[in-house]
């Protein structure tokens, strides 16, 4: 499903990401950490197209994303809050997001339904704009919408930041459910390796924009990553 080959990027002298292979099948949950620095979402901006690359490429479904945007209409993200529209209020935005996806009004409102927890009456009709909202259901906001119309690619950049206990653990869920029941290929990034592990079935670790472990999660994967961090 995604490839990325003598993919580099620079900035000056100095090389944040440098991968020679990397490759994510369809349907994998692939989860990615590091120290900071460590050309995360250096990644991911590369395979969102936000940035150029150096050298190389990423290739996407079969289309390289930098030549073309086919590649979007199944791909979703939510990398910050620069990705939300934050003069709409958040019915505005899913409703936006939805018709992108093909969904009216209709379908969007049976969706959100499932994330009723996830909202805790903070978030729809309260007649606010995203940009007053709290961090944390910012966060909540852009990743609900990063899942409206069944993407096949969903990258999610620290999703598990800013989100109080009781929404990581539904957050978790969530995709977990996700990834068992379709065919959605969902690419994390976290600083918390205990979360990490628990949702993904593949850990890439990086240090310093190069791949240093790559490794298929088990019951030993938690343990493995705090060494490995500890030294």
């Amino acid at each position: 499903m995604i490839k990325a080959t003598n993919l580099s990027k620079k900035y000056g002298e100095n090389t944040v990401l440098n991968i020679a292979l990397l490759e994510i099948p369809k349907g994998q949950t692939f989860g990615l950490v590091g120290n900071n620095g460590a050309g995360k979402t250096t990644f991911f901006n590369l395979l969102l197209d936000l940035i150029t690359p150096t050298t190389g490429a990423v290739v996407n479904n079969g289309i390289q994303v930098n030549k073309s945007e086919d590649w979007k209409p199944f791909t979703a993200a939510f990398i910050d809050e620069s990705f939300l529209i934050g003069y709409l209020t958040p019915e505005e935005y899913f409703y936006f997001i939805g018709e992108l996806r093909g969904m009216n009004k209709a379908d969007v409102d049976t969706f959100l339904k499932q994330f009723s927890e996830i909202f805790n009456d903070e978030i729809l009709g309260k007649k606010k704009y995203l940009r007053d909202l709290s961090k944390g259901n910012q966060k909540k906001a852009g990743i609900v919408a990063a899942l409206i119309g069944n993407p096949e690619v969903i990258i999610l950049d620290e999703p598990f930041a800013n989100l109080d206990p009781t929404t990581q653990i539904r957050l978790k869920k969530i995709l977990k459910e996700l990834t068992k029941n379709s065919k959605s290929t969902v690419l994390i990034s976290s600083h918390d390796l205990g979360h990490v592990t628990e949702v993904c079935e593949r850990i890439v670790v990086l240090e310093k924009g190069n791949i240093v472990k790559d490794i298929k999660t088990s019951q030993e994967t938690l343990k493995e990553l705090e060494a490995h961090f500890s030294v």
